[in-house]
């Protein structure tokens, strides 16, 4: 069963009574093509107006869908082939940290990223996606193999944060995420970093650092969810839209303050709507981004890298 949010109500309106002329056609053995036809034709033109107009909020709820793909779903889509890999060889393995070496169209990659689940048990197994300090262990473990066997590395980010709670930073939960940083700028190996859906804050920028970073159309990279930049400001989480708004989260503001380096579309509707060609687009966009990668040597990636992050933020007069 379909979920709809707020905003795609009047979608979800025609789509219910598209459902009630095919039943009906079954039913009756009436012909209703041609109206079935032109409420498609409707359905689409409407999606297509509301989808081009969206809010800062709007784009915020649909990073969060429900049916939206995950890394995983990614991976079994884009890869003939995955090996997943545990632990970071200290303390355990973090489910809300995966990663392995996949095959796609011939060439082995390591894939890491942050894994929400689909119901309430997956979701208290993964933790909502926000990992503790060993699933940054481990996804610096994964990228310290990739660079020893010389294999490109590709990361999904999709999470509200790193974990909070107290194990976490006892365990160094901000050491982790900043060792990752640090060691990230000197890979070797190509790196492509994509947000998928949320990007909040250092839980997501624990594994973004890379010579390409690149948003989901329908997602948000930011220091703070709207939510909680409300509970701040105004001491409640009623003004989250009008955070949303100040922030400027989106992928469209994040490349226009270059602080990432391409958008990636989505299929009209979101890719909640349609997964096989989410994952087709995202697929075609790393072989495209590593075929440019690869033609540089690894001193002129990281050169480039580093020049990349340190122009964040500066401004001259």
């Amino acid at each position: 069963m379909k979920t709809y949010l707020d905003f795609e109500k009047p979608i979800a309106d025609l789509e219910g009574r598209l459902d009630e002329m095919k039943r009906l056609a079954e039913t009756s053995k009436i012909d209703v093509s041609e109206a079935v036809l032109t409420l498609e034709e409707s359905i689409d033109r409407l999606r297509h107006d509301l989808f081009k107009n969206l809010t800062r909020w709007q784009r915020v709820q649909l990073s969060r869908h429900p049916d939206r793909p995950y890394t995983l779903d990614y991976i079994e889509r884009m890869c003939d082939q995955f090996i997943e890999l545990h632990g970071d060889r200290t303390v355990r393995d973090d489910p809300a940290m995966v990663g392995g070496f996949g095959d796609i169209d011939g060439q082995t990659v390591m894939i890491i990223g942050q894994q929400k689940g689909r119901n309430t048990k997956q979701r208290q197994q993964r933790n909502f996606g926000m990992a503790n300090p060993e699933g940054y262990r481990k996804a610096l473990r994964l990228m310290k193999l990739a660079e020893k066997f010389n294999r490109p590395i590709v990361t999904l980010i999709d999470t509200p944060g790193a974990f909070p709670g107290l194990e976490a930073e006892e365990r160094g939960q901000g050491e982790a995420i900043a060792r990752n940083l640090k060691e990230m700028f000197m890979l070797k190996v190509p790196v492509i970093c994509i947000v998928i859906g949320e990007g909040a804050s250092g839980g997501a920028l624990g594994i973004a650092i890379g010579d390409r970073v690149l948003m989901l159309e329908n997602t948000w990279y930011s220091v703070i969810s709207p939510e909680s930049c409300s509970s701040i400001l105004w001491r409640s989480w009623n003004y989250k839209e009008q955070a949303a708004e100040a922030l400027k989260l989106t992928a469209a503001d994040m490349e226009a303050f270059h602080l990432v380096d391409g958008i990636v579309d989505e299929p009209l509707g979101g890719a909640h709507h349609d997964h096989a060609a989410m994952a087709d687009i995202l697929k075609k966009t790393i072989l495209d981004t590593l075929a440019e990668l690869n033609a540089m040597t690894p001193e002129q990636r990281i050169d480039s890298r580093i020049d990349k992050f340190c122009a964040m933020g500066v401004v001259v007069e």
